[in-house]
């Protein structure tokens, strides 16, 4: 039996990931488990480890992680918290395989912590671009990691370019995809009991998360989507931030509009909640990662704020926009009643995959020799 670890810290990075964990826990020859950090064990952000343990994964451990100070230096604090916690669990368990995603904190701290003991990286969604520091932190954790699971062929390009020999690396899709593909939505009717929405008219969902290297920004950045949405008076659903510096302000920000009654403001949602809602929104407004990898499948239109996304492979469905009132209105309204836009996005197509992820990696894993040669990495030039 090959032992697979993965970290997991937030709702929306789980619900990505939970496709490949599935697969993972019911692959032959692998036993599988969690480690559990970040904003799963926050209060502040809902408490959504619960979620995780409802699935009834195996957890190695909880590790508290998370400094609720809204700065740069209270997320690099989580870091080196995550790293100690991180490395005393895998002293412990000694996997064969330790599975990290994207360009998190808590990717990073276990990336660092599993190249000193000598314990494969695997890492997902890597050699992909966008804004914000996250950039840099991915780019980081891909040369750390022992082998790439790519969404596209661009990102596997890249990742070969950052001097990563081509055999580490597999495009196997975004996991995302699987669950919008391959799962059964909530009903809208339910979703319109459970949310109070009226189904005959628009809904509006918001995410908008900081942008870390202009964190002070953030609360103004905020308040100019919220008042777009305030003056356009249409139901609302709006999401909070994650955990990066200036999210703390913004939830200030969108606190300060709960006495609206056209907008429901929630800490966390189940992902199949989530999802379930996407596929019945009339358009979606921020500037998280999944208006740009999963709203395509659903042939959402997404008004893309800031440059938080900047650089992504995308769909026609998304509007770019920067952070101004006005522009931002006339995007949303251009998202709910453009008819021209709106035939674009029913065409469009998902540039991330078949939503066949979680069994390749699964597979691959699972055939996958622990070599001297995987373990001495080499830059190629």
């Amino acid at each position: 039996m090959k032992k697979v670890i993965a970290i997991t810290g937030s709702r929306a990075e789980y619900g990505l990931a939970y496709p490949i964990f599935k697969a993972l826990n019911a692959q032959r020859g692998i036993s599988f488990s969690l480690i559990i950090t970040g904003m799963h064990l926050s209060p502040e952000f809902g408490n959504s480890f619960k979620e995780v343990e409802k699935d009834g994964f195996e957890i190695e451990a909880k590790i508290k992680s998370l400094f609720l100070e809204d700065t740069g230096t209270a997320m690099a604090q989580s870091v080196g918290k995550s790293i100690l916690g991180i490395t005393e669990v895998l002293r412990r368990t000694n996997p064969d395989f330790l599975l990290v995603l994207a360009d998190l904190g808590w990717a990073l701290a276990g990336a660092i912590a599993g190249i000193y003991m000598n314990i494969p990286i695997v890492h997902l969604h890597g050699g992909e671009v966008s804004g914000n520091v996250d950039d840099s932190i991915r780019h980081s954790i891909t040369k750390l990691s022992h082998i790439h699971f790519t969404s596209t062929k661009k990102s596997a390009k890249r990742i070969i370019k950052m001097g990563e020999a081509p055999w580490r690396v597999y495009v196997v899709g975004a996991p995302g995809l699987d669950s919008i593909l391959h799962q059964r939505f909530v009903s809208p009717k339910i979703l319109a009991k459970n949310f109070h929405l009226n189904l005959e008219k628009p809904l509006l969902l918001v995410i908008q998360h900081s942008v870390t290297t202009e964190p002070k920004k953030a609360g103004k950045q905020m308040a100019e989507t919220m008042e777009a949405i305030k003056g356009l008076k249409e139901q609302t659903i709006v999401i909070y931030p994650n955990s990066d510096a200036g999210g703390q302000t913004i939830i200030k920000v969108i606190e300060k509009h709960r006495r609206y009654p056209f907008i429901q403001i929630h800490k966390n949602l189940p992902h199949k909640v989530y999802l379930s809602l996407m596929k019945i929104s009339s358009v979606m407004i921020g500037n998280s990662s999944s208006g740009i990898i999963e709203a395509p499948s659903f042939h959402l239109p997404v008004v893309n704020i800031g440059n938080r996304q900047e650089g992504r492979e995308r769909a026609e469905n998304v509007v770019d926009v920067g952070y101004n009132r006005s522009t931002i209105t006339k995007a949303i309204k251009k998202a709910l009643y453009d008819k021209k836009f709106l035939e674009k996005v029913k065409r469009c197509k998902n540039p991330y995959g078949d939503g066949k992820t979680g069994p390749r990696v699964a597979k691959i894993l699972s055939e996958l020799e622990i070599t001297p040669k995987l373990l001495q990495k080499k830059i190629t030039y």
